[in-house]
């Protein structure tokens, strides 16, 4: 076998045991993909239904919380990125490192400082590798996130919200992540938090704002609230920041699994592709050898022909 053919034959060996892993890979995705899905249908209600709660308090009283109150001239917000601990799946954490990032320059446009935290070992190192400041970092579970995963991260955000920003506190809560919308189309989206603005919650929780419903005419109920409202409030706030945070955890594994799938097929196809360019180099490789050698045969032969004629005369 000739040097130029074995060099194609290890290459095909190499690819084909490449193809095998991508492969692996994306079937590992895909069945985690079924089951991200049903995780962000199940915990979907919970947050909405939550979010109805704030929002009936919050229009059923006058009371000024940090969950539903605005600031006149807010002066620092918090950044909550949530990217993967892993590779591998195209431009998933890049893309939503691009959104926080353009997040980052309108929020310091508008004179703001940014305290940023982040989900994911990709997020991590993207800002470690560039020495920039992050206030806290979560890793190892992006995969796979649990509620106590979603509290671990909660719990300084909130701790944040509920602080005065003399002493290190944020007057908002922004969270960037990517949402799953199908198998196909995963898309970075940036999501403020807090303070709740009422009527984009309305309409989220029922598909109608409360200024269209007092336009329509309809009553809108009376709420009592023991032991106050500002008591509830404070009983609902770190409800509603862990509902959303898992929500949005859920929603980014969702679309990482689904952009593993998606990079892992494509590398799938590739090497299929690259082994048959390789396979056709092979045969081309071997069959120039095997012309070679019936050129060298009959190049003997008639060299052989030639001498035991020229010895007979």
């Amino acid at each position: 076998m000739g040097a130029q053919l074995r060099v194609y034959k290890r290459r095909i060996k190499s690819v084909t045991a490449t193809k095998k892993i991508t492969k692996a890979m994306e079937m590992i995705a895909a069945s985690r993909i079924v089951k991200a899905q049903r995780q962000v249908a199940a915990s979907t209600p919970y947050a909405t239904e939550l979010t109805r709660a704030v929002t009936a308090v919050a229009t059923g009283s006058n009371t000024k919380h940090s969950l539903t109150t605005e600031v006149d001239a807010p002066v620092r917000a918090a950044i909550l990125l949530i990217t993967s601990d892993r590779g591998l799946a195209g431009g998933y954490s890049a893309n939503a490192i691009k959104a926080a990032e353009q997040l980052t320059e309108r929020l310091r446009g508008e004179g703001k400082e940014v305290d940023t935290y982040i989900v994911g070992r990709k997020g991590v190192s993207y800002y470690g590798f560039r020495e920039r400041k992050v206030t806290e970092s979560w890793t190892g579970f992006t995969d796979s996130p649990t509620y106590a995963d979603a509290k671990n991260v909660a719990g300084p955000l909130i701790e944040a919200v509920q602080r005065e920003t003399a002493e290190g506190g944020v007057d908002e809560l922004h969270i960037v992540f990517t949402e799953f919308i199908s198998m196909l189309t995963q898309t970075p989206v940036q999501n403020r938090l807090l303070p709740l603005s009422l009527e984009k919650a309305a309409e989220e929780s029922t598909g109608t704002s409360a200024a269209s419903a007092a336009g329509k005419g309809e009553i809108l109920p009376l709420f009592d609230f023991e032991p106050s409202a500002e008591d509830v409030l404070d009983a609902l706030l770190p409800r509603y920041v862990e509902s959303r945070i898992y929500n949005a955890l859920l929603q980014a594994a969702a679309s990482k699994h689904a952009a593993t799938r998606r990079a892992m097929k494509s590398a799938t196809d590739n090497a299929g592709e690259l082994i048959k360019s390789l396979s056709r180099l092979a045969n081309a490789a071997r069959q120039a050898e095997i012309t070679q050698e019936i050129s060298e045969i009959v190049g003997g032969a008639n060299a052989l022909a030639d001498a035991t004629a020229g010895s007979d005369k």
